[in-house]
């Protein structure tokens, strides 16, 4: 029963989402091209920024918290305004003679009010819909999530290119972006505060004992160790992304590299365009495919169409590293064509961790498994610049090709029931 049942999801459900996606893709990819910017080395960059993914690792840990304190929707609001604050704190920093420690420290209290937003968000989803309303915004959520990302590393960082040329300065021109998206975090914390609903199971009454959520916290972590396969499961969850976990960070720096370095010398404008929006659209098409083709006959037919489409086309930055093009429309078909893959192959990652989820405490066991997630992505980042640094754009790329052998080893080893993602007739 909701208290507040006026309110359409409709004034709610996308702007909650879009909310959810922009402060990830400023602390996961945004800060790499500002730090670019700003002279800092690829290592260090890859090295910092990589440290980042810490809290969605560990944000199984402290997700019981936000059932035990306060509602979901509190948590929502008081995070907005928080991430707000925290955008604030980079751009006031960025000028100031300590922007990189100070940043940093922003980056980091954003990062960690990210991870709680994201973990009461979608407790809240479930809250506040009934079981109709959850289904039919599923892809609405996921739309406005890529719109988030499409704004914020396409139009956000083609603003900052554009704020550049007409200051003629670079931290002047990305303290202006952040304080942009300042603003609009406290104009979302005020829309929310008013339009949320405020659903009766999710009162501030109805909480359960610190007891309670450490049992249930030690059966979810005794169970999921004991599923088959576990050691299988655990290791194709942070195996099976590990090119890409190498390639993400160091491809958006190659993007914007100067030709002296080896990179393709690309404007923030133009990065806007290639990876914000003809990425990010090849990205979404490719996952929209992977999810069809699955739910019509099953995750197990197409797992290594998939495992061969997360992986074959990082070919692409070999042939872009060697050849250096400079025409906007190769790199434009280039990009698309690696996301495109991406995105059909990670449809697999996905439904496996649903898959693995199964059965008692699959909540707890799902957000576990995405922390395995959150880490195979987080330590391979985190040398992936030194490593560059260390050997150049090319041989990187072709070292990138070489660990994707550990996706068909991992994937080999795999049991996957045939019906599973089939639709049920």
């Amino acid at each position: 029963m909701l208290h507040n049942k006026r309110m359409s999801p409709w004034t709610w459900v996308p702007s909650l989402y879009f909310a959810e996606g922009v402060p990830y893709v400023a602390v996961m990819t945004i800060s790499l091209i500002m730090y670019k910017r700003l002279g800092l080395s690829n290592a260090d960059i890859t090295l910092y920024t990589s440290w980042l993914y810490l809290p969605w690792v560990i944000k199984p840990l402290w997700s019981p918290f936000v059932d035990i304190l306060r509602s979901k929707r509190w948590w929502i609001v008081a995070m907005q305004l928080l991430i707000g604050a925290a955008l604030a704190g980079v751009a006031f920093t960025i000028p100031g003679p300590w922007w990189l420690q100070g940043s940093l420290c922003f980056f980091w209290l954003m990062a960690f009010g990210s991870a709680t937003h994201d973990i009461a968000a979608d407790g809240f989803y479930m809250l506040g819909l009934d079981q109709h309303e959850q289904a039919f915004f599923v892809g609405i959520r996921s739309t406005f999530y890529r719109i988030a990302t499409i704004v914020a590393s396409g139009l956000l960082v083609g603003l900052a290119g554009v704020l550049q040329v007409l200051t003629r300065s670079i931290t002047y021109a990305w303290s202006l972006v952040f304080y942009f998206m300042a603003g609009l975090f406290i104009a979302l914390w005020l829309y929310h505060s008013w339009v949320l609903p405020r659903p009766s199971e999710d009162s501030d009454k109805v909480r359960r004992t610190m007891r309670q959520i450490a049992d249930e916290f030690v059966a979810t972590v005794v169970t999921f160790f004991r599923k088959p396969q576990m050691w299988v499961a655990i290791c194709f969850m942070l195996f099976y992304r590990m090119p890409e976990g190498l390639l993400a960070k160091v491809s958006a720096l190659f993007l914007v590299d100067s030709v002296r370095n080896g990179g393709l010398g690309l404007s923030d404008v133009e990065y806007g365009l290639v990876q914000g929006t003809v990425g990010i659209i090849g990205l979404t098409l490719g996952g929209i495919l992977g999810g069809v083709v699955a739910s019509r006959d099953g995750l197990k037919r197409w797992l290594w169409p998939m495992v061969m489409a997360i992986t074959l086309p990082d070919l692409v930055y070999v042939y872009l590293s060697y050849a250096l093009p400079s025409n906007l429309l190769i790199i434009d078909i280039c990009v698309f064509v690696e996301q495109f893959g991406y995105g059909f192959g990670f449809s697999a990652y996905m439904l496996y961790l649903i898959y693995y989820s199964r059965g008692d405490h699959k909540t707890s066991h799902y957000a576990l498994c995405t922390a395995f997630m959150a880490l195979s992505m987080m330590i391979p980042g985190m040398f992936a610049g030194a490593l560059q640094e260390a050997v150049g754009y090319p041989v990187f790329f072709l070292i990138v090709i070489g660990t994707c052998s550990l996706t068909y080893i991992v994937t080999w080893f795999l049991n996957v029931d045939p019906e599973f993602g089939k639709k049920q007739s």
